[in-house]
């Protein structure tokens, strides 16, 4: 492997059995030379965890002449991290792209409703708040967003698609949860063209000796002595050729102590721990699902958030986080439990387990956590979309680079075929996937629906008497029906109408269908609190003191400040909140040492 870890430094004790000597020995055999020794210390900087915000803090640093230790307990195949996984959707404000497709933005427009969505309201201005750092880098991101992110990325090679999304489109008022306008930029090649240029970066330095690997390497313990951090320990597990995405093996053949003055925790969030979500779940959202599918690969397990408490850091606001409503299980899964998220338009109907019709601002697209809990509060853990295939074929997107093929893989051919037929990985789950229902009448449909969840809930009479009040709202160009005004406001936007929202019609025309159901599961993502840093990422104590050497960037740190979001997201913030926080913590890192 090149430039990894050196025996000389990853083993201190050898008290293995005789079975683990022999695994150890091949492990161990695998690393090469030292790439370097810093006096007392084995590197300048050591970074826990190989996905983005590790990716982008470590590229910092290097760019700085600091040597640095990248460990990571995954294989090298999962350098990137969920970024890889990833739609590639970044928040942007004022961009060239908003302005082509003639949406006027601001950064005071992008504030207000950051705010509205955020909610900020533990202790902002107490220096030992829970929001109180959490305000401050919001406020700090929405001005890079607003500012150099775009010229910065630009700069780096990242390109995005030309139309921009309209994603949390709110609750209603303006100055409430959502966008006011579409801010999501997918970028062209999706998760993987983000995590590209700042990998590229990290293996040059590997190249240069200012980097070095350290995979299969699990941290236990943040070393503290005399108050400062001074270095990581933990297990070497053992050589793993599992496949990006896929578990690996946990099996511990030897032991590591390294030493640097700063230690900079990248790890990731809780999102495939189902139990440390269940636990840190808040009654404000209801009782947790019985089930949910897991949108994250098996290893962001949340570890490193209790590692990094014992060593002496604060974790705020466990109890905010952001699960999806509309999560399908994969009929073709990479990880465990692998679900799927449908990024929906606004046309489709949405109904609760029994039958019964959401209301704003449960709508596809609106208020995500709002709709979470209203699907909770029925106490079942899944609902539908009753959809036609009009509706799908233009309003339908999978999260996922590995679901959006075309715009991986730079694909302009593939990308335009959306004009003309539905996308084939909609087809594809659509007839492999367990959670869909097609039909050519909806009697069919509701026995279907039925069929499938075996409750019995769907009434035909009832279900058809709520889409036909809903189709009579169609015959004029103004409504009553919220989501029917949301359609048209939708068609409204030059992106929505030619790649996002499909044409007004009525979903029991016959012209439209086939009718189609699809049963939403909830689906873990994102873990909204954390770490508590400073603006520089340093890790805070209880008391709001900075712990001497330690410092956190991405979501293990709520993506800034433990908790940059507040309450809720505007969408496209997780990736960019890891690139910003990343490169605060690194540069900070690197003037520190």
């Amino acid at each position: 492997m090149e430039n990894s870890v050196p025996p000389t430094v990853i083993s201190r004790r050898r008290a293995l059995t005789a079975a683990g000597g022999v695994l150890a020995g091949a492990a161990l055999a695998a690393h090469a030379a030292p790439a370097f020794a810093a006096g007392s210390s084995d590197a300048d900087a050591i970074v826990v965890g190989g996905g983005l915000a590790g990716l982008v803090a470590t590229a910092e640093l290097a760019a700085a002449g600091r040597k640095v230790l990248l460990l990571d307990q995954e294989p090298e195949t999962n350098l990137g991290g969920q970024a890889f996984w990833s739609f590639g959707g970044l928040f942007l404000v004022d961009s060239d792209e908003q302005r082509l497709m003639g949406v006027k933005d601001s950064r005071e427009l992008a504030w207000q409703d950051w705010l509205g969505a955020a909610g900020f309201d533990r202790g902002v201005e107490d220096p030992t708040g829970q929001d109180h750092w959490a305000r401050k880098w919001a406020e700090a991101y929405v001005d890079f967003a607003a500012g150099e992110k775009r010229s910065w990325l630009y700069g780096l090679g990242v390109r995005w698609f030309p139309i921009v999304g309209w994603a949390e489109r709110g609750g209603g008022l303006a100055d409430g949860h959502g966008n006011s306008v579409p801010r999501f930029h997918v970028t062209w090649g999706t998760g993987p063209a983000v995590v590209e240029p700042f990998e590229k970066r990290v293996r040059a330095a590997v190249a240069d000796g200012k980097v070095t690997f350290g995979f299969r390497h699990r941290v236990d313990e943040i070393v503290r002595t005399g108050g400062t951090v001074t270095g990581v320990r933990g297990a070497v597990l053992e050589p793993s050729n599992a496949a990006r995405g896929k578990a690996s093996s946990r099996t511990v053949v030897g032991d590591f102590e390294l030493r640097a003055p700063v230690v900079i925790v990248t790890s990731g969030g809780i999102g495939a721990n189902h139990d440390l979500v269940r636990r840190n779940w808040p009654a404000r959202l209801g009782t947790p699902p019985k089930f949910m599918v897991t949108g994250v690969p098996a290893h962001v397990d949340g570890r490193m958030l209790g590692i990094t408490e014992a060593a002496g850091g604060r974790i705020v606001n466990p109890d905010r986080m952001w699960h999806y409503t509309e999560g399908l299980r994969n009929y073709d899964p990479i990880w465990a439990n692998h679900g799927i998220r449908i990024l929906p338009g606004p046309s489709s109907m949405w109904f609760d387990a029994t039958g019964k019709r959401f209301s704003a601002p449960d709508l596809p697209g609106y208020d995500t956590l709002h709709t979470l809990k209203s699907i909770t509060d029925t106490g079942y853990d899944y609902s539908w979309f009753v959809t036609t295939q009009k509706i799908i074929a233009k309003e339908f997107a999978l999260s996922g680079s590995e679901q959006n093929p075309d715009l991986t893989n730079k694909d302009v051919w593939m990308l335009l075929s959306r004009i003309w037929q539905t996308p084939e990985p909609i087809e594809k789950f659509k007839k492999n996937g367990v959670d869909f229902v097609v039909a050519s009448t909806l009697s069919e449909l509701v026995t279907g629906m039925n069929k499938l969840t075996g409750d019995g809930l769907i009434d035909l009479a009832d279900l058809k008497r709520q889409i036909d009040a809903r189709d009579r709202e169609i015959d004029n160009p103004y409504t009553k029906d919220v989501q029917v005004m949301g359609i048209r406001n939708a068609l409204a936007y030059t992106g929505d109408s030619l790649s996002r929202t499909a044409p007004i019609h009525k979903i029991l025309d016959a012209g439209a269908g086939p009718l189609i159901a699809v049963r939403l599961n909830i689906l873990t993502r994102k873990t909204l609190g954390g770490l508590q840093t400073d603006l520089s990422g340093r890790v805070l104590d209880a008391t709001g003191t900075p712990i001497p050497g330690l410092y956190a960037a991405g979501e293990v740190a709520g993506f800034g400040g433990g908790g940059v979001h507040g309450y809720r997201s505007l969408e496209g913030t997780f990736l960019g909140g890891c690139l910003f926080s990343g490169r605060q913590a690194g540069r900070a890192a690197a003037a520190a040492i």
